[in-house]
Formats: C-alpha cells, structure tokens, sequence
C-alpha cells in the first residue's frame, strides 16, 4: 500500500480527527463496498481547487470508486449522489481548520462547524444532512489545508503533495475492476 504524504497534527479540540493511518483505515473498511468521492473547489482560486484536483487526478489514473466532481456548487448533486445510493461518502475540500498547508484531515460531518471554514455557499453539514435525509450513508470529508485561495493563483506545492498523496492512496484501495 502507497504511504500517503500527510502532516500528523493532534489538534487541540479533541473531537477533530487526524488524517494518516486513521484516514487509510477507514478507506480500507469500504474497500469492495459502493463508494462515492464528491470533490469540491474552485479551480480559479488556488488551493480551493483541492476537491476538484482530486477528482480530476483520480480519473486520469483509473478507480474502482465513483466520482462526482461538483465545483462549487455541491448543491446541484444532491440528487445525482442519491440517485447513485452509494454506502460511503467521501467528500473532498479545501477546508481551513488553521493548520500547515497540505495538512489532511478526516472529519465526520457532525464534527464541522462554524469554526472550520469552508469557501462554498452551502454548509457542508446541511449537504450531508440533505443526502441522509434520503438514503442511508456513510459520510467522512477529507479536509485539505489551504495555503491561500486567491483567484488566479495555481494550487500551492504543499497541497499539490496532498492532493497526490490522497490519489495514491484512494488508487491502492479503490482499483479499477479489471474486466
């Protein structure tokens, strides 16, 4: 299994998680299962474009997992992600939780609040809330830590690490069916 590239951060609220081998574990229990990865981000603005990078990257090399890459606008598929009814939800997205840029985290949408920042209109506790209401679905979001999200600006080299590092990973433990 490819060593994912993430900084372990134990952050001072005890509820918010750290990514690593929490991140692969949890992977490797929906290894085999329906498993939907939603991007989100700007692609115009920087690190904001993490989620949709992510996605994008994960199509170029080929995986067992769906993907849906949403842009800014989660909102608008809601309804294809239950139409699809997968088990598990894996929300990518530049969220700023004040840690090292690149840092990855793994929240439970129950753990977001006020105090992470999210760049998009819609909160992504009401995105999750809005799915379960109709299905039943595992939901985990891989927060990624800005350096900046200043429009015109590329992604940072600290969240391009991560962004590979997080394919890597999601690759390994998601291949492509072979026919």
């Amino acid at each position: 299994m490819p060593e994912v590239q993430v900084r372990i951060e134990y952050p001072a609220v005890d509820a918010l998680m750290c990514a690593g081998q929490e991140l692969l574990d949890q992977l490797n229990e929906w290894r085999g299962s329906r498993t939907l990865v939603v991007g989100i981000g700007n692609v115009l603005k920087g690190d904001d474009a993490a989620g949709s990078r992510v996605c994008e990257r994960l199509g170029q090399v080929g995986v067992g997992a769906e993907l849906i890459d949403a842009g800014t606008a989660p909102e608008n598929y809601i309804q294809p992600i239950i139409r699809k009814a997968p088990q598990n939800l894996l929300v990518v997205d530049a969220i700023d939780f004040g840690a090292s840029p690149g840092t990855i985290r793994l929240f439970r949408p129950e753990q977001l609040s006020s105090v992470i920042f999210s760049t998009h209109t819609l909160s992504p506790r009401i995105f999750v809330d809005m799915i379960r209401r109709e299905i039943d679905v595992d939901v985990f979001f891989v927060g990624i830590q800005p350096a900046q999200v200043r429009l015109g600006q590329p992604v940072s080299e600290e969240v391009n690490r991560s962004i590979e590092g997080l394919v890597r990973a999601i690759a390994e433990l998601f291949p492509r069916p072979t026919p």
